[in-house]
C-alpha cells in the first residue's frame, strides 16, 4: 500500500488548497445510509487528530444522502445503493466504495436458535409477498427437516426510509423469484404487499426483537451487535451458509470489481463457494468540483487516512475491506 499512498499524498498536493487542508483542522459534513454510519463515526473518532478533520456524519439513509449531495447541504453523500449513472452525470459527481458488508435476515422465532433456520431467496419472497403468511408453511418445512417450526404468523418488517439496505435487498429477491421481479420490484423505497415499516436499520432490529414471529432485514453488523437471530441462505451453488466475515469476504472476491462502472460492483448471489448471496459495498458521493475546495480536499484526507488506517476498524465492526487493488483504483480517480 506505500506507493499507492505516496502516488495519493503528490496528487494532493498538487493541488493548491491542499496544503492548508493540511495545516489546519476541518469540519466536514456526511449524510445518508444507516449501514455505514457505525464506521464513519467510529473512523470520524479514531482519526480527528492524525487527519485533522472532524467528521459530522447524519444517519438519515440513503435516498436522504443522494438527494442531500444533490443539494450541495453536505459535504459527502453516503448510499448503499449507487446513484443511477444519469444523475451521477448531472450532479457532476463521482462515487466510490468505501467498505462492504451483509444484509442478513432476522428472525424473532420460538425456539428457533441463530443459524438453524435455513431460507432462500424464493421463500423469503413468498413471506414478503405474503404468500407464505406462517412459520409452519410448507415450503419453510421442506427446506428445515428436523427443525420444529411453531403454529405462529409470521410478522415481516421492512424499512419505512428511502434505504439502499432495502435496495440492496429487494434486488435480491428480484433475482430469485420473478413473481418479486414482476411485482414489488427493486428499489430504495418500494410498495409492501404488507407488514409493517420501521426507519433505519437500528428501527427494523427493534421492531423484530419485540415482535414474536417477526422477521426483518438489517446489515449485519446490527445484527452482531444486539444478539440477534441470524438465518442461513442457500448460495448460487445450492449450500447453505452462514452469514459472517468470511462468506462476506467470498462474495466480494467473486465480484466483477475490473468491469464496474462508478464502482458499483454487483455482489448479489456470487459463483463464489460458501459466499452470502445478499452483499454489498456502501458509497460515498462528492463533487468532483467542491464549492469550497478546501473543504473537497479535507474530505479526500479523511477517507485517505480510512483506507491508510481504518481497516482493523472496520473489522472489529463487521465489516470486510476493500480489496488493495480496488483502494488503489479510488486513489487514482481521485
Amino acid at each position: 500500500m506505500r506507493r499507492p499512498a505516496i502516488l495519493f499524498a503528490a496528487a494532493l498536493l498538487a493541488s493548491g488548497s491542499v496544503v492548508v487542508a493540511a495545516a489546519h483542522a476541518a469540519d466536514i459534513t456526511g449524510a445518508g445510509s444507516s449501514f455505514a454510519a457505525p464506521i464513519y463515526e467510529a473512523w470520524g473518532a479514531a482519526g480527528r487528530d492524525a487527519s485533522g478533520v472532524t467528521v459530522n456524519y447524519q444517519s438519515v439513509g440513503s435516498s436522504a444522502g443522494q438527494n442531500q449531495i444533490l443539494a450541495g447541504t453536505v459535504d459527502f453523500g453516503a448510499s448503499d445503493a449507487p446513484m443511477d449513472p444519469a444523475k451521477l452525470a448531472k450532479g457532476n459527481l463521482f462515487q466510490f466504495p468505501t467498505v462492504m458488508g451483509g444484509i442478513v435476515p432476522v428472525v424473532n422465532v420460538p425456539g428457533v436458535t441463530a443459524d438453524t433456520l435455513r431460507l432462500t431467496g424464493e421463500v423469503l419472497a413468498g413471506i414478503y409477498s405474503g404468500d407464505i403468511s406462517d412459520w409452519n408453511d410448507p415450503k419453510i418445512a421442506a427446506l428445515n427437516p428436523g427443525l420444529k417450526l411453531p403454529d405462529l404468523p409470521i410478522a415481516s418488517v421492512h424499512r419505512a426510509d428511502g434505504s439502499g439496505t432495502t435496495f440492496v435487498f429487494t434486488s435480491y429477491l428480484a433475482r430469485s423469484s420473478q413473481a418479486w421481479h414482476d411485482g414489488p420490484g427493486a428499489g430504495s423505497s418500494i410498495a409492501w404487499p404488507g407488514g409493517v415499516g420501521a426507519r433505519g436499520n437500528d428501527g427494523v432490529a427493534a421492531s423484530v426483537r419485540n415482535t414474536e414471529g417477526g422477521i426483518g432485514y438489517v446489515e449485519f453488523a446490527y445484527a452482531s451487535r444486539n444478539h440477534m437471530t441470524t438465518v442461513q441462505l442457500k448460495d448460487k451453488a445450492g449450500d447453505f451458509v452462514t452469514a459472517n466475515l468470511d462468506s462476506f469476504a467470498r462474495a466480494a472476491a467473486a465480484a466483477d470489481w475490473a468491469g464496474a462502472k462508478n464502482f458499483a460492483v454487483d455482489m448479489l448471489d456470487t459463483a463464489g463457494k460458501g459466499a452470502w448471496p445478499i452483499v454489498s459495498a456502501t458509497y460515498v458521493l462528492v463533487p468532483k468540483q467542491a464549492k469550497d475546495p478546501a473543504q473537497g480536499a479535507a474530505v479526500r484526507k479523511f477517507f485517505g487516512w480510512a483506507f491508510d488506517n481504518g481497516d482493523g476498524i472496520a473489522r472489529g465492526l463487521d465489516y470486510v475491506v476493500l480489496p488493495a487493488s480496488v483502494k488503489a483504483s479510488v486513489r487514482a480517480a481521485w
